[in-house]
C-alpha cells in the first residue's frame, strides 16, 4: 500500500515538474541600460506581438499598426500567413520582423456547406497546434499582444491563455465579428453560428483594452458583448503612400503605363474614357454582380439613347475564391455585346502602383455590404487617401461614419442606383470633380494621426 502511494507520489510529482518545465517563458520588463545615476536614460523598447490569422500583406491596418509601433520606438513581431508581399517598409524596419505561420493543407479549404462542418474543426486543431507553438514557445514574451479579429476561432482562446501564462496584456483590435462572417456561409440559424457568437463573447472579455473601427462596433461591444475594459475606436485612415494626384496630365501619363489599358489607349489620350476603380476579395459579402448588372446598364444607355456618354474602364484589384465565376460571367457578356462600352480588366498591383491607380482613376466602387452593419471597408479609406471619389453601398449603419454624401461620396443600395450614378457623374464632369474636391479635402486626415493619441498612448509610446 504505501509502495503504491509512493508510486502515485512520484508520477505526479514527475508530471507537475514535466508540466512546469514546458511552460512558456513570462513577459520580464527589459530595463534601461544606462550609467548609474544618469536622468537621460533611453527608455526601453515596448514589445509589441501583432497576430494576423490571415495574409499579413492583405492585412493593411495591422501593417499600420506595425509601422506606428516602430517609429515611435517599439519592438514588434508580426505573426501570420505570408503568402503577398507586406508593405516594403514592413520589409526594411529594424524593429520589426516577421514569424510566418504555417499554412494549412490544402485540402481544408472548401466551399462545400457539408464539407465544412467536417473541414472546419480539422482545420481549426491545425491552426490551434500552430498558433500555441509560435505564441507560446517560438517568440519572446512580449508586454502586448495585439490580435486582429475575426477570424475569432482558435485565436482568442489561444491568445487569452498564452497572454495569461506570459504574463502579457492582450488587446483586441475589432474588424467585424466572426460570427457575423460565419452566418453568411451557413446561415444566422445554424449551431456553429450560435456557438462562434458565445465564442467570440466569451473569450473577448480576457483583452486588456479593445480597438474598433467604429464608434458603432463600440456601442456593440459595450451593450451586446458586455465588454468592461477600455474600448477605443479607432478609425481606419490611410497611410502616407496613398496621395492625391492634382496634375490630371500626370494621371493619365500613369494609367498609359497600365497594360489593362492597352485596348483603350485611344479613347484615354482624347478624354472619352473615365476608369472606375473596385478593389475586391470576391467574396459573400461584396455582391459582385451589383456592378456588373450597372456596367452593362450604362452600356445599355450609352449606345441608345446617351451616345456623348464616355467610354468606362473598369479595374478590378484583388485575389478570392468567387473571382473565376464572376469572370466566366463578364467574358459572356462581353460576347453577347452587351458592354460595348465599357471594359473590364483585372490586375494584381505592387503597393505603389496600387496606389497611383487610385490617385489616376476616375471613380472608386465599394461594394462591401457589412455582414454585421457596424464595419468599414478599408479600400475606401485608402480611396480618400488618394483623393478618390467614392460610390458604395450603404445600407449598413456605420457607413455615415466614413463617408459625407454628396461631398465625397454616393451611396446606393442597388444595381439600378449605382446605375444613376454613373449616369450622373460621367455625364457631368463639373460633379464629379466636386466630389473629388471633397475627397482631396478628405486625405488630409491620416492614419498617425489619428493612431498616436489612442493606440501611441495605449502602449505608452508617445
Amino acid at each position: 500500500m504505501i509502495e503504491s502511494l509512493i508510486s502515485i507520489a512520484f508520477c505526479v510529482s514527475t508530471a507537475l515538474t514535466v508540466l512546469i518545465l514546458l511552460l512558456p517563458s513570462q513577459y520580464e520588463p527589459e530595463q534601461a541600460k544606462s550609467p548609474a545615476g544618469s536622468k537621460d536614460s533611453p527608455k526601453p523598447k515596448t514589445a509589441v506581438q501583432i497576430l494576423v490569422l490571415g495574409d499579413i500583406g492583405r492585412s493593411p491596418r495591422m501593417q499600420y499598426h506595425a509601422l506606428s509601433i516602430a517609429k515611435q520606438g517599439g519592438d514588434v513581431v508580426i505573426i501570420g500567413y505570408k503568402e503577398s508581399e507586406p508593405h516594403p517598409e514592413i520589409l526594411s524596419h529594424p524593429n520589426i520582423s516577421i514569424v510566418p505561420l504555417r499554412p494549412h493543407p490544402a485540402f481544408l479549404q472548401t466551399s462545400n456547406k457539408l464539407l465544412f462542418t467536417i473541414y472546419g474543426p480539422l482545420k481549426v486543431l491545425f491552426q490551434v497546434a500552430c498558433l500555441w507553438k509560435c505564441l507560446a514557445y517560438s517568440t519572446k514574451a512580449p508586454k502586448w499582444l495585439l490580435v486582429q479579429n475575426p477570424p475569432s476561432i482558435p485565436t482568442l482562446a489561444i491568445a487569452s491563455l498564452v497572454c495569461f501564462l506570459r504574463q502579457s496584456k492582450l488587446v483586441i483590435d475589432w474588424h467585424n465579428f466572426g460570427y457575423s462572417i460565419l452566418a453568411l456561409k451557413l446561415g444566422q440559424r445554424h449551431p456553429l453560428v450560435k456557438l462562434s457568437a458565445w465564442y467570440e463573447r466569451v473569450f473577448c472579455r480576457s483583452a486588456s483594452a479593445h480597438f474598433c473601427v467604429t464608434d458603432a462596433m463600440k456601442s456593440v461591444l459595450k451593450q451586446e458583448f458586455d465588454v468592461k475594459a477600455s474600448i477605443l475606436p479607432l478609425h481606419d485612415r490611410p497611410a502616407n503612400h496613398f496621395s492625391p494626384i492634382l496634375d490630371p496630365t500626370a494621371r493619365t501619363n500613369f494609367l498609359e503605363t497600365l497594360p489593362e489599358t492597352s485596348t483603350v489607349r485611344s479613347a484615354l489620350l482624347q478624354g472619352t474614357l473615365r476608369v472606375l476603380v473596385s478593389s475586391t476579395s470576391w467574396t459573400a459579402d461584396e455582391d459582385f454582380s451589383v456592378l456588373i448588372d450597372a456596367l452593362v446598364r450604362y452600356s445599355e444607355l450609352a449606345t441608345t439613347t446617351h451616345n456623348d456618354l464616355p467610354e468606362i474602364l473598369a479595374i478590378i484589384t484583388g485575389k478570392g475564391p468567387q473571382k473565376e465565376m464572376y469572370m466566366d460571367q463578364i467574358a459572356t457578356l462581353e460576347k453577347s455585346g452587351k458592354l460595348q462600352k465599357v471594359t473590364i480588366r483585372t490586375a494584381w498591383l505592387s503597393v505603389h502602383d496600387y496606389a497611383r491607380l487610385l490617385a489616376s482613376s476616375s471613380l472608386g466602387v465599394s461594394l462591401h455590404t457589412s455582414s454585421s452593419g457596424v464595419d468599414l471597408p478599408m479600400k475606401v479609406v485608402d480611396m480618400f487617401g488618394a483623393g478618390l471619389p467614392v460610390v458604395g453601398w450603404d445600407r449598413f449603419r456605420a457607413w455615415p461614419e466614413l463617408v459625407t454624401e454628396g461631398v465625397n461620396g454616393l451611396g446606393f443600395g442597388s444595381s439600378v442606383q449605382l446605375a444613376e450614378h454613373l449616369l450622373e457623374l460621367f455625364g457631368d464632369n463639373d460633379k464629379l470633380e466636386c466630389l473629388r474636391r471633397g475627397a482631396q479635402k478628405e486625405s488630409c486626415r491620416r492614419w498617425d494621426d489619428e493612431w498616436n493619441p489612442i493606440a501611441g498612448t495605449l502602449f505608452e509610446l508617445t
